[in-house]
């Protein structure tokens, strides 16, 4: 497996997803695997170095190394930029999790540097095996934007890290408190969650919004919320800290725009007991929808979210115990026998 870091380097959705299925995988018996990405590894796995310095030297970094690459080896690649080159002898599975282009274009690069970081994107994908997407909406996408046959395309969903399961419930006397743990880009749509929280308040006045996380939009931000006391900015979290927020939140939002491959935050709402309101992006709505159809709501659009929210802080919301429930049908195991049954299709048992 090769990645971008390690999630203790660097926090997201995509570097704690690499880190939890490395986890999972190396439980397996019957599997040896290695991994390697920038920043501090885990037990068992490598690191390519700390995060800093020029892009161009982590990618050439991590292009020649080959320790692990023995007869009978998959190579599993978490992002295109970072691990070996496909060489024929060895099966290449491609993880995607994300246009890399498309994200850049959304975050204001210009047209040179979107067309180049595609262009990347296509050719690191030209040998692929097989690719793994979390969501039948990326499945959609890289057939559509990347030319990918369907035949080539594996949908296995993430899982949920068992230890997030139990939490406190919050405090009575508490004020109502809406969570939303996201990096603060713009495709996240955390402007429209602030255009909402007003229309919240006329129904719930001494409810409180604390906005976990950090990104480059984040000056921009505070200034639309200027003014609304309400609203709290933590800046960043560490992981272990996280359970307490979710036990003194009522309900979690995650309202993202665009170019939302899952939603790893969704499992780890519902894993605290914690419902999660999600606009239809993506793959957001695949976390939720056999739970609750109604924390499903569109993207964009402020009035309904803060009337949902509103509702939610009225008490209508599944349970603590049918989130928790729902969590547990995502399992770490599940999705690494998946994963094992399409290596040894690629390679044989």
């Amino acid at each position: 497996m090769t990645g971008a870091e390690w999630v203790s380097a660097a926090p997201g959705g995509l570097n704690r997803y690499f880190t939890d299925l490395y986890a999972a995988l190396d439980a397996l018996p019957e599997l040896q695997v290695s991994a390697a990405a920038f920043g501090p590894a885990p037990a068992g796995g490598r690191s390519w170095g700390p995060t800093g310095g020029t892009t161009l030297r982590r990618a050439r970094t991590a292009l020649f190394d080959r320790r692990d690459l023995a007869r009978n080896t998959v190579l599993d690649r978490h992002f295109c930029l970072y691990g070996p080159l496909a060489d024929g002898r060895h099966p290449l599975v491609v993880h995607f999790h994300g246009p890399w282009a498309a994200e850049s274009r959304l975050a204001g690069a210009p047209d040179r540097s979107v067309r180049a970081k595609y262009l990347l994107e296509r050719l690191r994908y030209a040998r692929a095996d097989r690719f793994v997407v979390l969501s039948r909406s990326f499945r959609e996408l890289l057939i559509q934007d990347y030319h990918i046959r369907a035949d080539r395309i594996a949908v296995i969903p993430p899982g949920v890290a068992p230890q997030a399961v139990a939490s406190p419930a919050p405090q009575r006397d508490s004020p109502p408190t809406v969570l939303c743990v996201r990096r603060l880009e713009r495709r996240m749509g955390i402007d429209v969650l602030l255009s909402a929280w007003p229309a919240v308040l006329t129904e719930h006045p001494h409810a409180r919004l604390v906005l976990v996380g950090t990104g480059s939009a984040e000056r921009e931000l505070r200034d639309l919320a200027r003014g609304l006391d309400s609203v709290a900015f933590t800046g960043y979290v560490p992981d272990a800290d996280l359970p307490g927020h979710y036990a003194r939140a009522a309900l979690t939002v995650v309202p993202s725009l665009a170019l939302e491959g899952f939603g790893l935050v969704t499992l780890a709402s519902l894993a605290a007991g914690r419902a999660p309101i999600v606009t239809d992006c993506g793959g957001l709505p695949d976390s939720v929808r056999t739970l609750d159809d109604s924390l499903i709501v569109p993207p964009g659009d402020a009035a309904a979210l803060g009337a949902r929210i509103a509702a939610g802080l009225r008490g209508a919301l599944p349970t603590p115990q049918q989130c928790r429930a729902h969590a547990a049908t995502y399992s770490w195991a599940a999705a690494a026998r998946a994963h094992l049954a399409l290596y040894r299709e690629l390679a044989g048992p």
